[in-house]
């Protein structure tokens, strides 16, 4: 395996995507430190307006104290809103360099085995790097939220009543060491059901590419077992995932749930030590606040969708990169002249379907016109690809003016070949926009010989001449072609 292909190369690309970034990620710390401050100081004013206002009888002073902590909430909204924004110039680069990497190893692959580009697997790879990309954003909020909103409420925890900080760190604690721990299954289980999902579209994309072939040979039930097994297979790893959710919860249990038994078992002891009833009340707010939510938005995001980022990135990875770079041909070719020659071509649409085309042989001299008629499904649009170069035999050759297609200077091959696919495609825009598309330097006198040799004059005049406006569905299939 390359390089680029190993699991580490997913830590590098994410390492990449911050370099030059400091700025903005600065931004980023500054503005989830503002986000953070109605946590810092949520114990302390609950703690003053018990203490100082409502106990002592100083309801006013007791309203003041909340109203400063409705401010902070304010304040830290407009954090919020802040970060979210630096988070984005993090973000969307990343998404991009991901698209390329994903089409562009797909397009290599394609070029190196002289296939057209596997769109399915570009589909599969686009989905996966959205996953990444709303993962990666996620890990960064998460990450960060954890570190400013849980150190702000031990930090106001220490300084309100010191004695209760081990009675919250402790368990916090062994709750991060059981999470460390479970992390390398947790991304084993998230890899086996990614692979799972990769494996069933393939063989999705598989039976339903040989569709034809398997209600000719009456394999529908052998083409359903395999995709059905499939199925079972990605069913089991989801449900495995699933399992997993269990040892999430008793983590935030065990970190954030029995801080809060332990802190109203001492409160007796803490009291006898100093501490004031609005004080222990503040430390609970610190507890129920800001370390339980944190540590249950880090379990979550990291024990899911970081995991998911992780080996999702890493399956990107392994996927897309290149085994070496694909070389143009150092000079391109001309033909001779327009003839057509087809050596042993075989062609098949799949790994596992019978070949439409096995052994052709044909020649076609210049000047020369061939017209293949049959039944649907025959391989006459296929032919006419392949001797357009748009598809490339798996086996056999073709030579266009004794020069390979794959060879040939692709302006002396669009000057050689005029295909009219079956398929034909009609821009929503005026008639002579349609015409110009691949042409648009061409003179009106060109454009009135091209129609009268097609026949079309009357259909444009029909249309309401060549400014008109035309929409696919305003023609048949025989006027779109």
């Amino acid at each position: 395996m390359s390089r680029a292909a190993r699991p580490g190369g997913a830590g590098g690309l994410l390492r990449a995507s911050l370099r030059g970034r400091f700025h903005q990620l600065l931004l980023f710390a500054f503005w989830s430190a503002v986000e953070a401050l109605p946590v810092a100081l949520s114990g302390r004013l609950i703690a003053l307006a018990l203490d100082r206002g409502f106990l002592a009888g100083r309801g006013g002073a007791g309203f003041g104290f909340l109203a400063l902590f409705g401010l902070t909430v304010l304040a830290g909204s407009w954090g919020t809103r802040e970060a979210f924004l630096r988070l984005a110039v993090v973000i969307e680069p990343f998404r991009d360099e991901l698209v390329r990497r994903a089409v562009g190893g797909s397009l290599r692959r394609s070029a190196r085995a002289g296939a057209p580009p596997d769109s399915a697997a570009v589909a599969r790879l686009t989905q996966q790097v959205e996953i990444v990309r709303e993962a990666y954003a996620s890990v960064l909020l998460v990450a960060q939220g954890f570190l400013v909103t849980a150190g702000a409420a031990l930090v106001g925890l220490a300084t309100l009543v010191p004695g209760a900080t081990v009675l919250v760190l402790a368990p916090l604690g062994l709750s991060l060491g059981v999470f460390v721990l479970a992390l390398p299954r947790l991304a084993a289980r998230q890899r086996e059901s990614i692979l799972a999902d990769e494996a069933l579209a393939e063989a999705s994309a598989s039976g339903i590419g040989g569709l034809r072939d398997v209600v000719a040979c009456g394999g529908e039930d052998a083409a359903m077992q395999a995709i059905g097994g499939r199925v079972r297979e990605q069913a089991r790893a989801s449900t495995r995932v699933a399992r997993m959710s269990a040892l999430r919860t008793l983590i935030v249990a065990l970190g954030g749930w029995v801080p809060v038994v332990l802190v109203l078992l001492a409160a007796s002891r803490l009291q006898r030590d100093g501490a004031a009833t609005g004080a222990i009340i503040g430390v609970l707010t610190y507890v129920l606040r800001g370390v339980q939510p944190a540590l249950q938005q880090l379990v979550a995001g990291i024990g899911s969708t970081g995991l998911w980022l992780l080996v999702t990135l890493r399956r990107i990875v392994e996927t897309t990169a290149p085994d070496e770079p694909v070389r143009a041909a150092a000079s391109p070719s001309v033909p001779r002249d327009g003839s057509l020659r087809l050596r042993d071509v075989t062609f098949a649409y799949g790994p596992a379907a019978d070949p439409v085309i096995d052994g052709l042989d044909l020649d076609l001299r210049d000047g020369e016109h061939l017209a293949i008629v049959g039944p649907s499904g025959a391989g006459k649009s296929t032919l006419a690809n392949l001797a357009a170069g748009l598809l490339a035999p798996q086996q056999g050759s073709i030579l266009l003016g004794g020069v390979p297609v794959a060879a040939v200077d692709p302006a002396a091959l669009g000057r050689h070949r005029v295909l009219i696919p079956q398929e034909a495609y009609v821009l929503c825009a005026t008639v002579r926009e349609n015409l110009l598309y691949l042409a648009p330097g061409a003179s009106p006198g060109r454009v009135a010989d091209a129609l009268e040799l097609l026949g079309a004059a009357a259909l444009v005049d029909r249309l309401g001449g060549l400014d008109a406006v035309v929409t696919p569905d305003a023609l048949s299939a025989g006027e779109r072609q």
